[in-house]
């Protein structure tokens, strides 16, 4: 099973590279186009609206007062083309602004505003090296890099005051943020994907999940007591035996995943989604916390077309929300619940870009 398919390369967004980020102040002008941005069956989107418009942009996730965007960015840097590494920017909820918010080096991922919103959480692979880390190579096949020289930091919204928040061998990354400032990340410090907590300033870390398989990707409910994340359990034998001789090269091959929830201690947990094929992912709880909205190729498990699902946190009530041919993925309720963001791949020119999007949510 792969993620991707020839209109949208889902590695990208990982991509390596050493080119400094270019400056974007300047957002790209749009080509004019006659397909609409909302299709007919997409029944929750009202006044949708493409914030970028050219490389790979994903995970962009609101501020606290929701004015603002957090993002992550691979653009091809002029003049050689040569793609430059992802990087972390911030941009107004228009589309103005776009600023870069990371130094260019090394590759970032995974950005997160704190609540009080003067400070941005993200993690970088930095303190391994300026240049980006080497993408694997396809003798497992589709696989994504864990790199382990990946750290969790927190810096100024302006990107200034850059302070490091994980030291522990090991990958850490894939950050978000309580309402109370504690913070639940992904770690394989213990040899395995799983899910973690600790105190915005890094300290009193507290392992969450305890199964063997990849945990990750997780999210605090508005209120600050529930998880969502993506997992996959499977049982001793050989599926499980292969997961852990690659994470073993700080790789994963991502598949068969399904949304689960807990309690913002661990406990409780409960497997969301069932039997519905594919890979169910990128979660994230409504604001009311009884729903939770993810993307998934369970229509066609091989292919990289995704769309955007609503479920309620008891496994029920299945709805399909986009519907477009290409990727739809990285879904984010504005914190009033007025707006939806999200990453998709649906207008695009080149064959190989995704966008950030934006639109009015009708319940």
């Amino acid at each position: 099973m792969s993620f991707v398919t020839a209109t949208v390369n889902f590695v990208a967004l990982f991509a390596a590279c050493s080119t400094p980020v270019p400056d974007t102040s300047k957002s790209a002008t749009p080509s004019p186009t006659a397909t609409p941005l909302i299709l007919p069956q997409e029944k929750h989107f009202a006044n949708i609206k493409q914030l970028t418009f050219e490389g790979e942009n994903a995970e962009a996730y609101f501020s606290p007062d929701g004015k603002q965007l957090t993002f992550q960015r691979r653009i091809k840097a002029a003049p050689t083309g040569t793609p430059t590494c992802d990087q972390i920017f911030t941009m107004n909820v228009d589309g103005s602004n776009v600023r870069p918010l990371s130094s260019g080096k090394g590759r970032t991922t995974c950005s997160f505003f704190y609540p009080d919103g003067q400070s941005i959480l993200y993690a970088s692979t930095y303190l391994g090296g300026d240049a980006c880390p080497p993408e694997p190579g396809q003798e497992s096949g589709y696989v994504w890099p864990i790199y382990a020289s990946f750290d969790i930091f927190r810096a100024n919204a302006d990107g200034s005051n850059l302070t490091r928040l994980t030291k522990t061998p090991g990958y850490d990354a894939e950050a978000t943020i309580a309402k109370d400032g504690r913070i639940v990340f992904t770690s394989v410090r213990d040899g395995d994907m799983e899910i973690y907590s600790m105190n915005g300033d890094g300290t009193d870390v507290k392992r969450l999940t305890h199964l063997p398989g990849p945990d990750g990707g997780p999210f605090f409910s508005a209120d600050g007591s529930k998880i969502v994340f993506r997992g996959r359990h499977p049982g001793p034998g050989k599926e499980l035996d292969d997961y852990r001789t690659l994470l073993k090269k700080e790789l994963w091959k991502p598949a068969g995943l399904d949304v689960f929830v807990m309690d913002r201690d661990g406990s409780h947990l409960q497997q969301v989604t069932k039997d519905l094929g594919g890979a169910n992912w990128a979660p994230y709880f409504a604001p009311d916390g009884k729903q939770i909205i993810f993307a998934s190729n369970m229509k066609s498990p091989r292919s990289g077309n995704f769309d955007l699902y609503l479920i309620n946190v008891d496994g029920t009530g299945l709805e399909q929300i986009t519907f477009s041919e290409a990727f739809d993925g990285f879904p984010m309720f504005s914190p009033d619940g007025s707006k939806i963001v999200f990453a998709s791949n649906r207008l695009d020119k080149n064959g190989t870009d995704t966008n950030v999007f934006i639109a009015d949510w009708i319940k």
